[in-house]
C-alpha cells in the first residue's frame, strides 16, 4: 500500500525531481516506511511505501529484467502468487516476493490488458523506456481497479501531465492553481460528496473506476478508456455459473470465502472492523476459520441507541478474536475534530467514522484491516432497495401529469409531511421534476434536492448536464438499465454513493493513519456473480441480504440475524446540538470568500437554523461545515497561509 505520483513533460531532471518530491512529501502519511524515485527524461515517478508484503524486498519502483519498464503502485493484488507462477512458466524472472513485481511482468506479457488479469485493489503507473532509462521514456500507462477502491487523480497544465494518489499531492506540486470548481460544488450539494470524475479543484480529474489511460511523451493527448463492463449481457458470469436457488448460496459462500482468504495475505498484523452487522460478522467468522489471532476493532458510544458494543463483544468472544474497543463521546470528537476534518482529501458529509475506527486500529498496532464495505450494495442491505423502485414508478407517473398539477401536488406533499421533511422533499422533487437527475434512484441518495441546491447557489452556472459528474451518473444509469430492478439499484449504489463517498472516505481516512483497509465484498468475481443473479435469488424470507444470510447462516450468531437493520453512524444529531454546536455554528458563520462567491450565505445560515429547529437533518448542516473547512485549508482565495506557501514553492514557468 502506497502513495504514488509523477510528472510527464519536464526535461530538466532537477526540476522534475523537485516537483515529484513535493508531491511525495504530501503523501508521506500514506507510506511512512520507504520512498522511491526514478527519472527517465521527460518523466519522473515517485512513491511512498507502507510495507505490507515482502517487507525487505518490496521497495519501488520495481523494474523488469532489462530495465525497459518500471512501475509505481498503490494497492494489493490478491492473486499475485497465481500470476507469478504463470509468468515464471513463460520465462519471466522475479527478484522479489512482492505483488508489485507481478504488475511489471504482467504488463510486459499482456500490455494494457494486464488489468484484466489482476484481482485486487490498485492504482498504478507503468513507465515504458524501450532503450532503457538513459534513452528516455516513451509512454506511461495508468490504471485503476474495477470498483474504484484505490484513487488516482491527474491534471494537465503548461505542457505537463501530473498524477497522484491524492488531490492534495497534486496541489503540493506547485504546478497547479488551487482554484474551486463550481461544477463540483453543485455535485457536492446534491450528494454530499464530489462525483466521479470531478474533483473540487478546477483542472484536476479522477481516473474513473475500471479505467486505464496511455500518455505518450511525444503527443501528450490522453483519454480514459473503460476496461471493465460487467453490465454487458454476453460477459455476465451467469452464463457459465449456476444461478439456481439451491446453488447460488453455495457459490456465494465459496466466492466470499476465497476472497477473504486472499485478503488475509500480509506480513504484518491484521484486523477486522467489527460492528453488530451481518457483513463484518461474516468476514470475522470466515477469517477466524482461516487465520489464527485475528484482531477485531469496534467503536462504541456512551449513547446506547448508537452503540454496537455488546453484540460485537459477543461475536468476538464466540469467534475467539483479540477484541478491542474505542469509546468515543461528543467531547472526544470535539477535541479531535480539526484533525479529523483535515484528513479529508476531498470533503464529504461522511467519513469521520472511518477516521476514528482507523485510529483505533492504528492504536492496536495494526497496519491492515478488513471492512464489510460493499455488502449492503451487493446484497441489498440499504433501504434504497425498497424505496428506489417506488421513486422510479413515481417519476414515471409524474411525466404523464401536466407540470402545474405536479407542482401543486408536490407542494402539498411537502407541507403535510412534517415528521420526515427531507424524505418528503425528495419524493416531491422526484414527482415534480422527474428528469432533474440522470435517474430517479439518485433522488433517494440526494443530500439537497435539485431545487434546494439551486437555491443555495448564487449562480447555478452552466447546465448540470454538461458536467463530467453528470455524464458519469448518466452512463451508470444507462448501464443499470440492462439489469433487473434489484441489480439496477446495486449498480447505481456502487457507481455513485459507494465510490464517491464510502470508498474515497475510507481510503483517505485510513491512510491518514497509515492503515490499509481491504474490502473482500468487492472482490470482482463475487461482484460479477451476484450482479448477474436474478432478483428472486437475492430476495426472500422477508429479511435484508437474504442470499448472504442463507450462504453463511451457520456462521452467523442468532442475535445478529434477529436485530433490526442499523448502519454504522455516529450520534451526530445529539452531538451537533451538544458538544459540537458552538464549533459548527462558528464555522458556518465564518464563510470562506471563495465559497461566498458561489453560495448564498443567508441560505447557508438558514440550513443550520432549520436543523436546530428540527426542520432538516444534521447531514445538511454538517456537510456545509466540512465543505467550508476544506475550502479554507486548501483553496486559493480562502485566506490561508498554506496557499501562500504553496504558491511560493511553485517553480517558475
Amino acid at each position: 500500500m502506497c502513495g504514488i505520483c509523477g510528472i510527464v513533460g519536464v526535461e530538466e531532471p532537477r526540476e522534475a525531481e523537485s516537483v515529484v518530491r513535493r508531491m511525495m512529501a504530501a503523501l508521506a502519511h500514506r507510506g511512512p516506511d520507504d520512498e522511491g524515485f526514478c527519472f527517465a527524461r521527460p518523466v519522473a515517478l515517485g512513491m511512498r511505501r507502507l510495507s505490507i508484503i515482502d517487507l525487505p524486498g518490496g521497495g519501488q519502483p520495481v523494474w523488469n529484467e532489462d530495465q525497459t519498464l518500471a512501475v509505481v503502485y498503490n494497492g494489493e493484488i490478491y492473486n499475485f502468487r497465481e500470476l507469478r507462477a504463470m509468468l515464471e512458466a513463460d520465462g519471466h524472472r522475479f527478484r522479489t516476493r512482492s505483488d508489485t513485481e507481478v504488475i511489471v511482468h504482467a504488463y510486459e506479457a499482456w500490455g494494457k490488458d494486464c488489468v484484466l488479469h489482476l484481482r485486487g485493489m490498485f492504482a498504478f503507473a507503468v513507465l515504458e523506456m524501450p532503450g532503457g532509462p538513459s534513452a528516455g521514456a516513451e509512454r506511461i500507462f495508468l490504471a485503476r481497479d474495477r470498483m474504484g477502491i484505490k484513487p488516482l487523480y491527474y491534471a494537465a497544465k503548461d505542457g505537463a501531465f501530473l498524477f497522484a494518489s491524492e488531490v492534495r499531492a497534486l496541489l503540493a506540486s506547485g504546478w497547479l492553481a488551487a482554484e474551486l470548481s463550481p461544477a463540483a460544488v453543485t455535485s457536492y450539494l446534491l450528494f454530499g460528496s464530489v462525483g466521479e470524475p470531478t474533483t473540487l479543484v478546477r483542472g484536476i480529474s479522477s481516473l474513473p473506476p475500471g479505467h486505464r489511460m496511455v500518455i505518450s511523451v511525444k503527443s501528450p493527448r490522453f483519454e480514459p478508456e473503460a476496461y471493465w463492463e460487467p453490465f454487458l449481457a454476453e460477459r455476465r458470469p451467469a452464463r457459465t455459473m449456476s444461478n439456481s436457488a439451491e446453488t447460488a448460496p453455495k457459490l456465494v459462500r465459496a466466492l466470499l470465502s476465497e476472497a477473504v482468504e486472499g485478503h488475509l495475505i500480509a506480513d504484518v498484523p491484521l484486523g477486522i472492523f467489527l460492528s453488530s452487522g451481518i457483513d463484518s460478522t461474516a468476514l470475522a467468522a470466515l477469517a477466524s476459520r482461516k487465520h489464527g489471532g485475528v484482531h477485531t476493532i469496534t467503536v462504541v458510544f456512551p449513547e446506547q441507541d448508537y452503540s454496537e458494543a455488546e453484540l460485537a463483544r459477543q461475536t468476538a468472544r464466540r469467534l475467539g478474536t483479540d477484541h478491542r474497543e474505542l469509546q468515543l463521546s461528543g467531547e472526544d470528537m470535539l477535541a479531535r475534530l480539526d484533525e479529523a476534518v483535515a484528513a479529508f482529501d476531498q470533503p464529504s458529509m461522511d467519513g469521520i467514522n472511518s477516521y476514528f475506527v482507523s485510529w483505533a486500529a492504528q492504536q492496536a498496532g495494526l497496519k491492515v484491516a478488513l471492512s464489510g464495505l460493499g455488502g449492503d450494495e451487493l446484497f441489498g442491505g440499504y433501504s434504497t432497495f425498497r424505496y428506489a423502485p417506488r421513486v422510479e414508478s413515481l417519476a414515471d407517473l409524474g411525466r404523464w401529469i401536466p407540470a402545474p398539477l405536479r407542482s401543486l401536488a408536490a407542494e402539498g406533499l411537502r407541507k403535510t409531511s412534517r415528521r420526515q421533511p427531507d424524505a418528503a422533499g425528495k419524493l416531491a422533487a422526484a414527482w415534480n421534476l422527474p428528469d432533474a437527475l440522470p435517474h430517479p434512484y439518485f433522488f433517494t441518495r440526494a443530500l439537497f434536492t435539485p431545487e434546494g441546491a439551486r437555491a443555495l447557489l448564487q449562480n447555478a452556472g452552466p447546465g448540470w448536464a454538461a458536467t463530467p459528474w453528470w455524464a458519469w451518473l448518466s452512463e451508470a444509469a444507462r448501464q443499470a438499465n440492462t439489469f433487473d430492478t434489484f441489480a439496477r439499484v446495486s449498480w447505481l449504489e456502487m457507481r455513485s454513493y459507494m465510490v464517491n463517498t464510502l470508498l474515497r472516505d475510507t481510503d483517505a481516512m485510513s491512510m491518514s493513519h497509515s492503515l490499509e483497509v481491504r474490502v473482500p465484498f468487492l472482490d470482482h468475481p463475487l461482484v460479477e456473480y451476484v450482479l448477474a443473479l436474478p432478483a428472486s435469488a437475492k430476495r426472500g424470507r422477508g429479511i435484508p441480504k437474504a442470499l448472504l444470510v442463507e450462504a453463511l447462516e451457520d456462521l452467523l450468531p442468532r442475535e445478529i440475524l434477529a436485530q433490526r437493520k442499523r448502519t454504522f453512524t455516529f450520534p451526530w444529531q445529539n452531538w451537533l446540538r451538544g458538544p459540537l454546536r458552538e464549533r459548527v455554528a462558528s464555522g458556518l458563520a465564518d464563510w470562506t470568500p471563495v465559497l461566498g462567491e458561489i453560495l448564498d450565505r443567508k441560505r447557508v445560515a438558514a440550513v443550520w437554523q432549520d436543523f436546530l429547529e428540527g426542520r432538516t437533518s444534521w447531514s445538511r448542516a454538517w456537510s456545509l461545515y466540512v465543505l467550508n473547512e476544506w475550502a479554507r485549508k486548501h483553496l486559493q482565495g480562502s485566506g490561508t497561509s498554506a496557499d501562500a506557501e504553496r504558491r511560493a514553492a511553485a517553480p517558475a514557468k
